[in-house]
């Protein structure tokens, strides 16, 4: 992670390839994969019945219209974070169906976030067989592996993270499915308060080296490239 880098540049230490290309996912993933994640929540709730987000401006790759300050520097410092909450308007959804079409909104940002991380893993094994192949491990085929398998672990780690039960994250929305109103409501009046919380919790794991998000994020990940790695098995043989 950045603060990784840092740490090395003030050390006078050599910084390594596979460092410098773990930046540039990191900052590849903040302008374009959060993005997707946003423009995701976006089209779900038009699906749904509520164009509120569409008519922000939200339906788009433009990362300006999607970066959160605080959330990006997340990202770049810890290797997950969050963009600027998609609004949406529960009342353009049919009454009867309004906690679980929210909670669907909630769950497409994650979702979208897997699914780049299955393209990003099915990518890193392109480039393995490649190199395989062509008998070559060039800096570029290496960049190329280093960064893909970067971008697909940073993508599930950003759906694990907003998974977290806690206001403003995805997690928090998909609890209106399941929670009663008044409880969900009660909980909604602190989320300022959970999320400074979440940010103390994760700085102090970050300092023990101890981090639940990287360990989810680490299984789910070598899940995915196990599975996307079946079809090139033969071919690196």
């Amino acid at each position: 992670m950045l603060s990784s880098l840092i740490q090395a540049i003030a050390s006078g230490e050599n910084v390594g390839l596979s460092l410098i290309v773990e930046i540039c996912a990191l900052v590849f993933i903040a302008v374009c994969c959060f993005p997707i994640h946003e423009s995701a929540h976006a089209w779900m709730a038009e699906r749904l019945g509520d164009s509120t987000g569409r008519l922000s401006g939200r339906i788009t790759l433009n990362p300006m219209a999607h970066l959160d300050v605080i959330g990006t520097v997340m990202m770049l410092l810890f290797g997950f974070g969050y963009a600027k909450p998609v609004p949406v308007n529960i009342r353009n959804f049919p009454p009867k169906k309004r906690k679980v079409y929210f909670g669907l909104v909630a769950i497409a940002g994650p979702i979208s976030n897997l699914l780049l991380a299955i393209v990003f893993s099915l990518l890193y094994w392109v480039f393995r067989v490649i190199m395989y192949r062509t008998g070559s491990d060039s800096n570029a085929l290496l960049a190329a592996t280093f960064f893909f398998s970067n971008a697909s672990y940073i993508n599930v780690a950003l759906a694990v993270f907003n998974l977290i039960p806690v206001p403003p994250l995805d997690g928090s929305r998909v609890l209106t499915a399941v929670l009663p109103d008044h409880i969900y409501y009660k909980i909604m009046q602190y989320e300022r308060y959970m999320m400074y919380g979440l940010f103390a919790v994760i700085f102090l794991f970050n300092r023990i080296g101890f981090s639940p998000i990287s360990i989810a994020a680490t299984f789910i990940s070598g899940l995915i490239n196990a599975l996307t790695g079946l079809p090139f098995t033969a071919l690196l043989s």
